[in-house]
């Protein structure tokens, strides 16, 4: 036994070290980039992010082939999954003001190489985002005059015939995307003031859209005789929910860029309500009248909304459609521009990613040469691929970036607050300080008893008299048990460390989940389960799910009333892990492929790179001095915690080595 205990060691280290957590700084709202937007300029960011080629392209495409004029609920779902997905990041976003998104939520709570993961595939989301609507802005403009453009390259340039390639090189694509990011490089005001810009022009086109394509709208292009509301049925509608998901993936730029908002604690959940709000009325309305102009399977995927009033005899309606999506698909790319390089920076910040992407231009203060790497990178892609295979491909990594964001809400909202100990006791200490404290300040190294942090004495006997308010204190801490369930769940779940169960729980939810989806996707078709076996599934998995939901809200969650806060935890991000699994499983198997050999890739950077320079990795091996002092512990007894000093006084309780003393009970017995 003691031989493989010692063999353990090492895999047990090393996989301390892949969940190693990121550490925050004292003052979060400090930053080597400029604090200048305001609510109403992430507002419209988020708006911009969302209000492009989904609107003006994905609405034909998926009422064609997909859902019909079901497409209406197709985006509604969507919306409804992206609201609690929202509410997520906006809880993030004015708790930890800091840039990252996804990424950074995930390295806080759940651990290192899940962060690079998901920040590894947000890096791709947005890289596809952009070269989609760069692929969709091409082929707009090209419609507008005939196709010109395509059948110059086609017959004058080169021609692919290759799967899951673009039958031409798209330069007109590649080259928009080359403009945008030399705009975006100019800094966040330029970037700001372009996406009003053409936020305004593309708001007042979607007015137009909806006041003059509902006076043209014939409901009989709903009716039997055109096949109906829902010519595709059921499937048809959850399949084209998961494509619609792009047109939504854009509210992640708000929390992007909180680390350059000035009020983030207010500004971030404000401006992700308003602008998620805006962008799925806006697609819900917008594809009602689609589909009510001309019946859904006469649809042009490339045009849709111009084509209609083209063919309802409207021409000149049809180029201010095209112009209004031009510059919604402006903002589109604006959006993914200004948000990709602050992913990548915020991964080279912390040591995970290339140290050359941490770099942060003096005059404008934006990372340039992330903006301009992977700029280019964008413009290749678009430059090379199709639309749908991009599209396709969007998707998971959203659903897959919403849903460890829902499970870190849970974990954190019920995680104990960090220990601290008071500046004074801080600043009594020093690296060769006599480790015996004088009697003179036992007294003042004792935390208050209503500040909310972590008792420290000097010696026993200034403890046994407070161990029974600190128990009665512990009782209500974040990540314990609820007073009113201990008589029936204290005695299976009682002696666990706060914060432990619910961790266990949350994976939990995130298994069952998987299970219950798969049954429910799978089961009839691909796997042919017998009823019995198809019900007696899902019971199991389904109770599983809300036996865990259970558990979790049985526990203390941390309240905090200075920032937003998900409504019914964990019950909102629960359903938004659900909700997304279901989606991700929807998905073509290519698109799983393709995902898996994009993760593999990011494997290898990250053992290759990321794990040997990550700024956490290099701070544990920081030298320490050592520091003993007693601590009251949930349990009412008392340890000698031996606590690493900085150089400079400080104490670091990242790391405790704790020797058990005596509870009171067990003095009082022994007396």
């Amino acid at each position: 036994m003691e031989t493989c205990g010692r063999g353990c060691v090492p895999a047990v280290r090393f996989c301390q070290r892949l969940n190693r957590l990121k550490t925050l700084d004292d003052d979060l709202m400090v930053t080597s980039m400029k604090r200048c937007l305001t609510m109403v300029d992430l507002a419209l960011l988020g708006v911009g992010g969302m209000v492009g080629s989904g609107l003006y392209v994905l609405t034909g495409t998926v009422a064609k082939d997909t859902a019909g004029p079901a497409v209406v609920l197709s985006f509604l779902i969507a919306g409804i999954a992206s609201l609690m997905a929202a509410l997520c990041y906006a809880e993030f976003g004015a708790r930890v003001p800091r840039t990252g998104s996804a990424y950074m939520f995930t390295y806080v709570s759940c651990g290192e190489i899940w962060a690079f993961l998901i920040g590894w595939n947000v890096v791709l989301e947005y890289m596809i985002g952009g070269a989609a609507v760069a692929r969709a802005w091409s082929g707009y403009l090209d419609s507008m005059f005939n196709h010109t453009i395509q059948n110059y390259t086609e017959n004058h340039i080169m021609k692919w015939n290759v799967p899951y390639i673009a039958h031409y090189p798209d330069l007109l694509a590649a080259g928009i995307l080359v403009v945008a990011t030399i705009f975006i490089t100019f800094g966040v005001r330029v970037s700001s003031w372009l996406n009003h810009i053409f936020s305004a022009v593309s708001l007042v086109v979607i007015l137009f859209i909806l006041v003059f394509g509902f006076v043209l709208a014939d409901p009989v292009n709903w009716s039997q005789k055109e096949g109906g509301f829902a010519p595709f049925g059921v499937n048809g509608v959850m399949a084209g929910t998961a494509t619609c998901f792009y047109a939504f993936v854009g509210f992640d730029v708000i929390a992007a860029s909180s680390e350059e908002a000035k009020n983030p604690q207010r500004a971030i959940p404000m401006a992700t309500a308003i602008s998620l709000c805006m962008a799925a009325t806006a697609y819900i309305l917008v594809s009602t009248v689609l589909t009510l102009m001309v019946p859904w399977h006469s649809l042009d995927p490339n045009s849709a909304l111009s084509d209609a009033f083209f063919r309802r005899g409207y021409s000149w309606a049809g180029y201010i459609v095209a112009v209004g999506s031009i510059c919604a698909m402006n903002t589109v790319l604006l959006s993914n521009l200004f948000s990709l390089p602050r992913i990548v920076y915020a991964m080279a910040e912390d040591g995970l990613f290339f140290s050359f992407f941490a770099k942060v231009n003096p005059v404008t203060k934006v990372p340039v040469n992330a903006i301009l790497v992977f700029g280019l990178l964008m413009a290749v892609m678009a430059l090379i691929f199709d639309l749908e295979a991009l599209v396709q491909f969007l998707s998971i990594g959203t659903l897959l970036a919403y849903t460890f964001v829902a499970a870190s809400v849970i974990v954190l909202r019920f995680q104990p607050e960090k220990e601290k100990t008071s500046s004074k006791a801080n600043s009594t200490m020093s690296p060769n300080s006599n480790p015996e404290p004088s009697p003179e300040v036992s007294e003042s190294q004792t935390i208050a008893q209503d500040s909310g942090e972590l008792k420290e004495y000097e010696s026993f006997s200034d403890k046994l008299q407070l161990v029974e308010m600190q128990k009665t204190r512990e009782r209500s801490a974040p990540g314990v048990l609820k007073a009113r369930w201990e008589p029936y769940l204290g005695r299976l779940l009682g002696d666990f460390e706060p914060g432990e169960v619910v961790a266990f729980s949350v994976l939990a939810v995130m298994v069952s989940s998987v299970s219950l989806c798969a049954v429910f996707v799978f089961g009839s078709n691909q796997l042919q389960l017998p009823t019995w076996s198809f019900a007696l599934l899902i019971v199991v998995f389904g109770s599983t799910f809300l036996l865990c939901l259970v558990i979790i809200y049985a526990h203390e969650p941390h309240v905090n009333t200075k920032t937003f806060q998900v409504p019914l935890v964990p019950f909102i991000p629960a359903a938004s892990i659900l909700m997304n699994v279901f989606l991700m499983l929807k998905l073509s198997p290519m698109t799983w492929i393709r995902f898996t050999v994009w993760v593999a890739a990011g494997l290898l950077v990250y053992f290759g790179y990321g794990i040997w320079h990550s700024k956490e990795g290099l701070r544990e091996l920081q030298p320490k001095d050592m520091a003993a002092r007693y601590v009251v512990l949930p349990s009412g007894s008392l340890v000698e915690t031996v606590q690493s000093v900085q150089p400079n006084g400080q104490r670091d309780n990242s790391t405790l080595h704790t020797t058990p003393s005596p509870s009171a009970e067990e003095q009082q017995a022994k007396r």
